[in-house]
């Protein structure tokens, strides 16, 4: 069985559409606790509706306490092994989890399957949005994770399917001053579990203006940096290495600030711009490409100009870096 955990707040809109699609899911058995966290609206009215009609949907209610409060008291009410994610205004295919679960039958070192996912609808898809979509949609093996994480989250939360040992060997959700989501991915990674993707569209979800995605501080550009610091560290210090950052910029000296505070400083910088180079940033001097040595010093690439992240990914390889160990991407 998969116990499916929705928490919402004032979704009545779009709240039936959501619990349908789960409720109509092939060939698996599940329970659906559909969490409100302090609605204003009808929504908990049309879920008491359709409770009376589906023994396998649990309302339960939090006052209002927020995400990961919603979420601890749906784990802790769930009776499954394996935890589903969902949220009150995406929308199902109905062999979503299904096919999860074929996924994590299929290799034990799993922890998450999350799906490819349609952003809609298209009047709320801006350029940046599309671009994020269709990079998460590219990552679909645990090798294409890894070597992605930490640029920024690889997994839409409400598509993913978990297990709930690896959840509660790392803590489970908690509250941070970031994306609580990309903070769960890290710490499972961080313990040895692998994240992965089924390579078909499976979930519909859904932007607004006013999405947490767009309008809460915790998922501003530094709270991302400040999740991913110290794991990033963790890597770099594994691979005891001198770190060089490729990235002069104002993304790469933020990236190499935050990393200090985990025991890890930048050797020196490498840019493009002949402006720079000769100069230093943070203490360390700026260099050109070609002054790089492979397996002499781990690159670390914290460039946010767009269509960088290929051509200096191509540059590297070009000069016998190799991705994950000669050089990580973090922008």
């Amino acid at each position: 069985m998969i116990s499916v955990l929705l928490p919402y707040r004032n979704a009545g809109s779009t709240l039936a559409e959501a619990v349908d699609s789960v409720l109509a899911q092939r060939g698996v058995a599940l329970e659906l606790l559909a969490i409100d966290d302090g609605s204003r609206d009808d929504g908990p009215a049309q879920l008491a509706r359709l409770a009376a009609r589906h023994h396998n949907l649990l309302l339960l209610s939090t006052g209002g306490t927020g995400l990961v409060g919603a979420l601890a008291l749906g784990l802790r009410g769930a009776r499954a092994r394996l935890i589903a994610r969902m949220d009150g205004d995406d929308v199902c295919h109905p062999e979503r989890l299904a096919r999860q679960l074929d996924a994590l039958a299929a290799d034990a070192r799993l922890a998450a399957v999350g799906t490819q996912v349609e952003a809609f609808p298209a009047a709320a898809v801006g350029a940046g949005l599309a671009r994020y979509v269709a990079w998460q949609n590219a990552l679909t093996t645990p090798a294409d994770h890894a070597r992605e994480l930490f640029i920024e989250s690889p997994l839409c939360h409400p598509s993913v399917l978990l297990r709930r040992e690896a959840l509660a060997t790392v803590g489970g959700w908690r509250p941070v001053a970031g994306p609580e989501d990309y903070d769960l991915w890290l710490r499972l990674d961080a313990h040895g579990f692998a994240l992965a993707k089924v390579p078909q569209v499976l979930l519909r979800w859904r932007h607004r203006p006013d999405r947490a995605t767009f309008a809460d501080p915790r998922y501003a550009p530094a709270r991302f940096r400040e999740l991913k610091a110290p794991h990033l560290a963790r890597r770099l210090r594994a691979l005891a290495r001198p770190v060089t950052v490729w990235g002069a910029g104002p993304t790469g000296k933020r990236l190499a600030r935050a990393l200090e505070p985990h025991g890890v400083s930048a050797h020196r910088f490498v840019d493009i711009d002949p402006k720079k180079i000769g100069r230093r940033a943070r203490g360390a001097p700026i260099v050109a490409p070609d002054a790089l040595v492979p397996g002499a010093e781990t690159v670390v690439v914290a460039v946010g100009a767009l269509g960088a992240r290929a051509l200096i990914r191509a540059r590297l390889d070009a000069l016998g870096f190799s991705e994950g160990e000669g050089y990580l991407l973090a922008a």
